[in-house]
């Protein structure tokens, strides 16, 4: 029988090993490795013990968890709210722009802003450099607009260079405003420092010149440029009158800033680049190289003047067409009538008369395109505007009235409709210096070369040279003459304006020195008095008064 409580066994059965291991083959089995020996089975203990340390690890991270997530979850996610990352703009610092001598005329000044703010060397600088519109905060004091951006001038047109990319620093902070931790995420990179070709002296001694001038006689205003002949680089760029771009930058004083608003002289516009202006006679030395290349006329052949250039009417005799002179200036060459700004010469040479073939408008219109005087001149300035030549089908599209002899002599002397700028001007006296080349113009110094060459005469040129060296030795520049050191060329201009010739543009260009042509000028002044003579010969007189103590190496002297 079988007792009810009586354990069974249960059988297993013996690998073969097991059955065949015994002490005369033992020795024949690798112990270190573990052969030749029985396993024995995990001990149940072992298995309790195990399992029991896992149940205590658990039921601890239970407790813990249930701690963190509900007796005090809502204090802890208070806390969270409470703690905020914050991204904070790291601002570069702007580069400095500098003029050809390294003297400072826009940098940097700490302040208790956020970021740098602007200085800038005044006056005279400002249509030049412009000036910056800063970062904005909205009314929370958080900034919707993080970048120092140029608004005009060298400061607009180099912004990219200038302004560098800002950086960002991550921080976090607490209920507080505590920074508990920050971490820079983004570097920040510096702007590039820029080398203008502007020389702060000759700057300043041009404008000064203007200045005085332009506030004593009055003139509303005045724009003067000097640029160097051989490379395009621009020495000085002044208009007057300008804005304080510390004043604009800042924003400040309010009252300052209204005043430019309502200033009808324009402070805000930038005259040698975007002023457009009636040439005058400053005209005259491209249109006598022009027409001796077009075998026009002979340089030693003289016109007479006596006052007027009298054309007659084939209806009506006695009612001729009468085209007046300055003065009446006799016998003229062609040296001799820019010196002495001969009208009826150029009259006559523009549009021909008596016997003496002209240019005629086409001829003359090419000749003021192929100097300059309808296209850019490659600044790097915005808001450059190109100057006009009118032609016969612009007067017919514009006024539905043909073309006239009259038209084609006032053209000739830069009269009419015709306008230019003070950078036209001045680059177009520059390519009769150099011997006919038209650069762009730039104010960054050392900037590769620019331009390219007219077809005309060298002959021609040097006698436009030697006409502009007689109208300061002995003809209307002759303001200019007591200026030996300088050694200048020069041209001058007027035109009138107004219903009855009441004011007037007064001009001057040319270059120097005369025996080796390294720098020209361009000076008007603007919306003077018709009583008044004096004008841009006056600027320059002065402006070069002023090199010689401050800058007497533009002459090749010394300093004292």
């Amino acid at each position: 029988m079988r007792w009810p409580f009586r354990r069974r066994r249960t059988h297993k059965e013996l690998d073969p090993d097991e059955i065949f291991l015994d002490a005369s083959n033992l020795p024949e089995f690798d112990q270190e490795r573990l052969e030749g020996r029985l396993e024995r089975p995990v001990e149940r203990g072992a298995h309790i013990g195990l399992l029991s340390i896992c149940g205590i690890l658990f039921l601890i991270l239970f407790a813990q968890a249930f701690s963190l997530e509900v007796l005090k979850g809502d204090a802890y996610a208070a806390q969270s709210e409470r703690n905020r990352l914050r991204p904070e703009v790291l601002f570069a610092s702007r580069g400095a722009l500098t003029d050809r001598q390294g003297v400072m005329l826009a940098g940097n000044e700490s302040t208790d802003e956020e970021f740098p703010i602007r200085s800038y060397r005044s006056p005279g600088f400002g249509a030049l450099l412009g000036y910056v519109s800063y970062p904005k905060k909205d009314s929370s004091g958080n900034y919707y607009d993080t970048e120092i951006v140029g608004v005009a001038g060298a400061e607009e047109a180099f912004n990219t260079r200038l302004a560098g990319q800002n950086g960002r620093l991550l921080i976090e902070e607490d209920a507080r405003g505590d920074v508990i931790s920050s971490g820079s995420v983004i570097p920040v990179i510096d702007g590039e420092s820029i080398a203008l070709s502007i020389d702060a002296r000759v700057q300043e001694a041009l404008y000064g010149s203007i200045q005085e001038l332009a506030d004593r006689i009055p003139f509303q205003g005045g724009a003067g440029v000097i640029m160097d002949v051989e490379t395009g680089e621009l020495i000085a760029l002044v208009s007057y009158p300008e804005y304080d771009p510390n004043v604009l930058s800042r924003g400040k004083p309010a009252d300052v800033i209204a005043s430019y608003d309502s200033d009808r002289r324009q402070p805000y516009l930038n005259r040698p680049v975007a002023g457009l202006y009636t040439p005058g006679s400053i005209v005259k030395p491209m249109i006598a190289a022009g027409a001796f290349s077009d075998g026009i006329i002979s340089p030693y052949k003289e016109i007479v003047s006596t006052g007027s250039l009298v054309v007659p009417n084939p209806y009506d005799p006695s009612k001729p067409t009468i085209f007046n002179d300055w003065k009446a200036h006799g016998a003229t060459d062609m040296r001799r009538a820019i010196a002495v700004s001969s009208d009826v010469y150029f009259y006559t040479i523009g549009g021909g008369f008596g016997g003496q073939k002209g240019l005629g408008i086409e001829r003359l219109a090419e000749w003021y395109r192929l100097f300059g005087f309808e296209s850019e001149t490659g600044i790097e300035l915005s808001g450059e505007n190109s100057g006009f030549v009118p032609t016969p089908s612009w007067k017919e599209e514009t006024y539905g009235d043909p073309w006239r002899i009259g038209n084609t002599f006032h053209t000739a002397i830069g009269q009419y409709s015709m306008q230019v700028t003070v950078l036209e001007a001045v680059r177009a006296v520059s390519a009769i210096a150099n011997g006919g080349r038209l650069l762009d113009t730039t104010i960054l110094k050392d900037n590769p070369i620019r331009g390219e060459s007219i077809l005309i005469s060298h002959e021609g040129l040097e006698i436009a040279r030697e006409g502009m060296r007689l109208a300061v030795t002995e003809g209307t520049a002759g303001g200019l003459n007591v200026y030996s050191y300088a050694e200048p060329a020069a041209k001058t201009g007027t035109a009138q304006l107004g219903a009855n010739n009441e004011w007037y543009n007064s001009w001057v260009v040319g270059f120097f020195p005369y025996s080796a042509p390294k720098y020209a000028f361009a000076v008007v002044m603007e919306r003077g008095p018709n009583t008044n003579s004096v004008g841009g010969v006056y600027v320059m007189a002065r402006t070069f008064e002023a090199l010689r103590q401050s800058a007497p190496e533009y002459f090749g002297l010394s300093p004292n």
